[in-house]
């Protein structure tokens, strides 16, 4: 059975699939996080995974994780530590239906044997976030291995982006100004300024390896203003049973490939 993007129900109710996240639609594109690392990331996810629940509608609940599920490849306790830091530092803009609001993507963290094996995490999230996740009833489905196998922070934006929109029913395609769109990606300003750039060293890079990866298609279009490219349409549809075989076995190879 398959679970629907937008529920009549709290999306904390639900319980994901083994080897899904359910990830709140306002977390997938918010302003502000554009510096925030491809290790950030995935790390903010798997702690939205771990503390995935009704508990997460408590202000000020506490959860805890292994640090060693919060490890990826190329990524140790202290760059990890870094990562926490900055989920903590950064402050973005989430859009309400009847309001916008700035909030911090993480509240008090503590960092226990760090240096440790058996060391562990600590995690609260800040109370306006939690006010505003209560009531979440649409989100994106994530394939955990997806979010551990892709290369860049372009791409996992991307396929957090498609994820969110794949199952609709009547909906197959959308169009993002380009300003709009290099925020959701995560550029960060003043960086990939002509379209030329921003197309070789994110849009595509992005689109093929979630094409690769993911179990939907993705597919994009410029949008003229004038002489000059104003806008992205991007299209997706969910791939056939052949083509999501495909992508699981190339997710896989990307998962267990050594390091470089």
């Amino acid at each position: 059975m398959q679970i629907d993007p937008k529920t009549t129900v709290s999306m904390l109710d639900l319980r994901p699939y083994g080897g899904e996240m359910l990830k709140p639609a306002e977390l997938v594109e918010v302003d502000g996080a554009e510096k925030l690392t491809l290790n950030a990331r995935r790390a903010y996810n798997l702690l939205l995974h771990n503390a995935h629940g009704p508990d997460m509608a408590v202000p000020h609940q506490r959860f805890t994780i292994p640090l060693s599920a919060l490890k990826f490849s190329h990524a140790g306790n202290e760059r990890l530590a870094q990562a926490i830091k900055s989920l903590m530092r950064t402050i973005v803009t989430i859009r309400a239906a009847d309001r916008v609001e700035l909030v911090p993507l993480l509240g008090r963290t503590t960092i226990a044997d760090r240096r440790n094996d058996r060391g562990y995490l600590t995690y609260e999230f800040d109370p306006l976030l939690v006010e505003l996740l209560r009531d979440s009833q649409i989100f994106a489905k994530l394939q955990l291995d997806v979010i551990h196998a892709v290369s860049s922070k372009y791409a996992l934006a991307l396929y957090e982006i498609v994820a969110k929109r794949a199952r609709l029913s009547y909906v197959r395609s959308e169009t993002f100004t380009i300003d709009q769109f290099r925020s959701m990606l995560g550029v960060e300003p003043g960086k990939l300024n002509t379209y030329s750039n921003l197309l070789k060293f994110a849009i595509q890079p992005a689109f093929d390896e979630v094409n690769r990866l993911a179990e939907f298609h993705a597919a994009f279009e410029p949008v003229k203003v004038g002489r000059k490219v104003g806008a992205i349409k991007v299209a997706w549809a969910i791939k056939g049973p052949e083509a999501q075989k495909r992508a699981y076995a190339a997710v896989r190879g990307e998962f267990s490939a050594p390091e470089n």
